[in-house]
């Protein structure tokens, strides 16, 4: 059966105008054309729709159910052309994000996440939490479309994009001798005597290489005392007095009893944190909106 959607428009029309001059004068067109269109989808339906007379119009029982599926069909057609418009335009669909065990605490990410939720709720956002090396290859794949991540190294079918510069902080417990350098600073070389809490070695990989290349810079090789794989985790370790930990500014955002942070005096030490995306394979609109600002967000903020 071949019924074309300016079928349903041309007979919608007549039947609501019951008058084929009228129809064809809305519809633009000249009336003899459009009452052989009438009749051909009469003749593809094998049904007659309309009583014609020299006076009147009128619907047939057929012609008044086919009339109520051409609206739904219509209406039908229309809110999918509407949902198309949308998603290109990013207001609608999915969104799959990796992100490593420290984003939460970046402020502006966590920011832009709720402002986008907030401005697209029709938009699925789907976080998958996985370490900076985790999330490689679900951008490959396309099983994530967008990767917050720490500065690796990627391969070429990946690009990424320089969120922001996190200063490193170290973290020390409550009563530790490092604290008579709170006002002024920590050096790095002043730390290597003491006892560290790290990330474990296969959940924060990037921020793990990045603090250990830190002392090694310093000629430290770090005695560490525990290894934890959550933020919390090290942080508690600390606040027990387990050992101090080198860690990102955002850390700064938990408030845990008994844990102090001290900025490092003469250093510009820090780590990197990027937006990653395939840069072959065509991302939904939604991430490139979500994108946008997120970078708008960093931007506005790096001005004030």
């Amino acid at each position: 059966m071949n019924i074309e959607l300016r079928h349903l428009r041309y007979f919608i029309a007549v039947a609501e105008e019951l008058h084929f001059g009228k129809a064809a004068e809305r519809l633009n067109i000249s009336q003899p054309p459009l009452s052989q269109q009438i009749q051909a989808l009469e003749n593809e339906i094998g049904a007659r729709l309309l009583e014609r007379t020299n006076r009147s119009v009128s619907l047939t029982p057929a012609g008044q159910m086919f009339l109520k599926e051409s609206y739904q069909i219509m209406a039908q057609v229309n809110a999918a052309a509407t949902r198309a418009a949308r998603m290109e335009k990013g207001e609608l669909g999915e969104i799959s994000i990796g992100f490593t065990s420290t984003t939460p605490f970046m402020h502006l990410v966590t920011l832009s996440l709720r402002q986008f939720r907030e401005n697209y709720p029709e938009v699925g956002i789907h976080m998958h939490q996985m370490n900076t090396k985790q999330q490689i290859s679900p951008l490959l794949t396309g099983r994530i479309d967008l990767g917050i991540m720490r500065n690796t190294t990627l391969p070429d079918n990946l690009h990424h994009q320089l969120l922001f510069r996190e200063p490193f902080i170290l973290a020390v417990y409550e009563g530790h001798p490092l604290l008579a350098y709170k006002e002024t600073g920590v050096n790095i070389q002043d730390i290597g005597q003491y006892p560290f809490v790290f990330f474990e070695r296969d959940v924060g990989t990037a921020l793990y290489d990045e603090i250990i290349q830190l002392l090694s810079l310093s000629g430290i090789t770090p005695t560490i005392a525990q290894e934890a794989g959550e933020a919390m985790t090290i942080l508690g370790l600390v606040a027990a007095g387990l050992g101090i930990s080198i860690v990102t500014k955002s850390f700064t955002r938990m408030k845990v009893d008994g844990v102090h942070y001290l900025h490092f005096a003469n250093s510009q030490a820090f780590s990197e944190v990027w937006l990653v995306s395939h840069n072959k394979r065509a991302i939904p609109a939604a991430a490139n909106r979500l994108t946008q600002l997120l970078l708008k967000n960093i931007l506005d903020h790096q001005k004030s």
